[in-house]
């Protein structure tokens, strides 16, 4: 057997002869049965470089190149492949056909005369200086690719590749092929040389075909059948290393794998490389600008590129690199769209929130209505060149207006109409709160103080309950409520005056008892304006024992007119025409008034006023340095939002304020105090507060724990000024 065998150190070397039907088109059909794809997948098996197109018809020229050199077979070249123990072998393949003459059509002419089957039965080939060949391209241009000679010339056939299409080839019967097929397994069978039949074209084949090469292999002695597709690289190594084990009987046999789970396993194989190919696409490009030149050099050193590369090609690669790009170009334009998109509700409030301008508009209207507004250009960008999002037009629009051509597409159309049903819901719901605050004013249901709980049950049914939230109504209920309510209060009060009578008989101290309350409650019962508060007994009571003081302590103060009382008009009346300066004491030596605020809780107020008092002459003046002062002390230790418990009155307007703690409540309660009267009055103006030339102040004085109050100065202490 001419073979090279494992032998003193020497790499083992085998020669395979891949043969199957050949001939002109009438013998084979439009079509050939996948030889040179089968050979072609084998001894350069990365996608880049493997050929579909190889043609067997040739000019005279090519047929009598170096490439062919006048034969009828093909020297494919020698490949390296692993065996078992980390051992390499290398194996030779040669392809035999049969070239048809491009004029004639008929089988060139060679010195080799026999028929396609004796001359594939061939076991010594030989060929003086015969090139590799590659592809189609090459021949007539042999000098632009490597030229690599068959080994001396000569090469001894270790076993066959016999080949069988299974797809349903052009002009060709399946049935006419096996019998050729047949004929030339028994020229092979004559040489004793190990033959492997190879079923081409799987991932096209016909069942039946299929069904029908595997009943011929089991009618002959130990043939092996391997499924193969050139195409998608299934089983082709299966098919070169299953002839190899039978040419070296010392190695093990070969697992055949039928195709469609070597198919499996490759499509797995392709797929994992394509999961890992496009992470590193998206770790390296995240610009839609990139450019493949660019990125494919990036990529060249990673295993992720190279794998995929080998097994789908650059032209896949660089389709999936384009799709990437694809998408992060719409992604951009995508989040360019949904800005605009966003920025176009605001743009309309702002150029159109009138409904009447814009209700009845036609699309086209309302756009030259946008156009002729004084902001548009604010809001707007109209572009030359459109629509805004073709090309590279994406990237150079103003990016902080709108274009005004995205108007045209349906998601801007729908905003448009969303503002159109915003404004007319507006119009409704204002409709809507005006009907049921009308509502509201005609109901003879709605008392004073009557909760809203009890209030909803009367307007259920109404047409304007559906349009409305309950916060609404619930604010417009509350307003009313108040309404009523100071109106019940104002017409009550009114009526307390009117009953002055009742009130004589009470006591000076203004406490009435409880009998006294019923016999005024009694009196005032079947009035209108009494029964009106009958949800607001506490309040009723209040006012009742407001105007009880008011009798026995007529002030402005007591006064049910509040602010509105004529002695307090006739005080600020007076005030804006007779104003007395007032300076800060402790700066100025002619300033002979003094008025203090004094803050503090639990009594400390009024005791420190005590004190101060017991230091002050009986007419409440106070020596300063030898100068005469004017005292008026303010206590206060309620709620400084009440008017009673005012900083400043129209009478008193405070040069100062001492604040008064000895605990945290009491501090807390003076912090407060001094913030709820700056939200209340504002900025006390002049002297009050001071205008940061030394004039006014707040000074913060301590009462120590641990000491009775009321026992004397010398329990405060002053521990800071603001």
């Amino acid at each position: 057997m001419m073979m090279a065998r494992k032998q003193d150190g020497r790499t083992p070397t085998y020669n395979v002869s891949v043969v199957g039907l050949s001939g002109t088109e009438k013998e084979k059909g439009q079509c050939g049965i996948g030889k040179s794809c089968l050979c072609n997948r084998f001894v350069r098996p990365s996608a880049d470089d493997f050929h579909l197109d190889h043609t067997s018809v040739l000019s005279t020229s090519d047929f009598g190149g170096r490439v062919v050199n006048n034969d009828h077979f093909l020297y494919w070249g020698e490949v390296a492949r692993p065996l078992e123990e980390c051992v390499e072998c290398r194996i030779h393949v040669v392809e035999q056909t049969e070239f048809i003459d491009d004029q004639t059509f008929q089988p060139h002419r060679s010195t080799a005369l026999q028929p396609y089957i004796k001359r594939a039965a061939a076991t010594k080939l030989a060929s003086a200086e015969k090139l590799m060949y590659f592809c189609t391209d090459q021949l007539g241009l042999e000098q632009d690719f490597e030229q690599k000679q068959m080994p001396d010339g000569k090469l001894p056939v270790d076993g066959f590749l016999l080949c069988v299409d299974v797809s349903r080839g052009m002009n060709r019967n399946f049935d006419e092929q096996l019998k050729f097929v047949s004929n030339l397994y028994n020229q092979l069978a004559k040489t004793k040389k190990p033959v492997v039949v190879v079923l081409t074209k799987c991932d096209e084949g016909v069942e039946r075909y299929i069904r029908d090469a595997h009943a011929f292999a089991l009618g002959k002695k130990n043939l092996q059948v391997v499924e193969t597709s050139a195409r998608s690289n299934v089983n082709v190594e299966l098919a070169f290393g299953t002839l190899v084990q039978l040419v070296d009987k010392s190695r093990g046999k070969a697992k055949i794998i039928p195709y469609f789970e070597a198919l499996k396993q490759q499509s797995q194989q392709i797929a994992a490389a394509k999961d890992k190919y496009e992470w590193l696409v998206s770790r390296i490009v995240k610009s839609h600008h990139e450019l493949w030149p660019n990125v494919s050099r990036k990529m060249q050193p990673a295993p992720e590129f190279q794998d995929y590369v080998y097994l789908e090609g650059t032209l896949k690669a660089k389709k999936l690199f384009l799709q990437h790009v694809q998408r992060l170009k719409q992604e951009h334009i995508e989040r360019r769209r949904k800005a605009y998109l966003a920025l176009l509700p605001q743009a309309l409030d702002a150029l159109v929130p009138d409904l009447d301008e814009i209700d009845r508009l036609s699309r086209s209207k309302a756009e030259k209505l946008l156009e002729a507004k004084p902001d548009f250009s604010k809001w707007f960008v109209v572009l030359e060149e459109t629509p805004w999002d073709a090309g590279d037009r994406v990237d150079e629009v103003d990016s902080e207006r709108i274009p005004f051509d995205l108007l045209e597409t349906p998601a801007a159309e729908q905003l448009y109409e969303a503002h159109l049903e915003k404004l007319r819901n507006e119009r409704k719901r204002a409709e809507m709160r005006r009907a049921f605050r009308e509502n509201l004013e005609s109901s003879p249901f709605v008392t004073p103080g009557k909760p809203w709980e009890e209030a909803r049950s009367f307007i259920m049914n109404e047409d304007f309950y559906q349009w409305l939230e309950e916060p609404v109504y619930m604010d417009i209920y509350g307003k009313h409520q108040k309404q009523l309510i100071d109106k019940a209060k104002e017409d009550f009060q009114e009526l307390l005056l009117e009953y002055s009578e009742l009130f004589y008989e009470l006591e000076l101290d203004a406490k009435p008892s409880k009998e006294k309350m019923g016999v005024i409650q009694e009196v005032l019962g079947e009035e209108q304006r009494f029964k009106a508060l009958h949800k607001l007994q506490a309040e009723r009571d209040a006012l009742v024992l407001k105007h009880i003081h008011f009798v026995y302590h007529p002030t402005k103060e007591t006064c049910p007119s509040c602010s509105s009382c004529v002695d307090a008009r006739v005080e600020q009346l007076l005030s804006t025409r007779f104003l007395r300066p007032h300076r800060n004491p402790l700066g100025d030596a002619n300033v002979d008034r003094i008025n203090l605020v004094i803050l503090g809780k639990d009594g400390l107020a009024r005791e420190l006023a005590n004190e101060i008092r017991a230091l002050c002459t009986n007419d409440d003046k106070y020596v300063v340095e030898g100068k005469m002062y004017e005292l008026a002390l303010r206590p206060i230790e309620g709620n400084v939002r009440l008017p009673v418990n005012a900083f400043q009155t129209p009478t008193f307007q405070p040069h100062g304020c001492l604040c008064l703690y000895n605990s945290k409540e009491s501090l807390s309660y003076v912090v407060e105090s001094i913030e709820k009267s700056r939200e209340v009055e504002g900025r006390l103006e002049g002297s009050v507060w001071g205008d940061g030339q030394g004039q006014g102040g707040v000074r913060m004085v301590e009462c120590p724990s641990g000491h009775p109050r009321g026992q004397g100065s010398s329990h405060w202490s002053v521990v800071g000024q603001t």
